[in-house]
């Protein structure tokens, strides 16, 4: 089955837990976005951001807003495994 990616900019589909891919900075691997609300960008560059959506909200009461991801010093994200360059 083929990967539904999304990108910095464009529309959010559904609310939920999103995947994040930015290999220009270590951000946030993982995001909470809601539906309508626009995919945020990097603050540290401003380049797009790749998600892939991975949970969705079961309520659709849920509200949380995100408009950029920061960059997380060095090591902090546990799913690289290694310290971001």
């Amino acid at each position: 089955m083929k990967r539904k990616l999304h990108s910095t900019g464009q529309v959010i589909p559904a609310s939920g837990i999103y995947r994040v891919t930015h290999s220009q900075h270590n951000v946030p691997e993982e995001v909470t976005l809601l539906k309508g609300e626009k995919f945020p960008r990097c603050a540290k560059c401003r380049k797009p951001i790749e998600f892939e959506l991975i949970h969705a909200a079961p309520d659709p009461g849920f509200r949380v807003a995100l408009y950029e991801l920061p960059e997380l010093p060095d090591g902090e994200n546990k799913r690289q495994g290694k310290k971001a360059g």
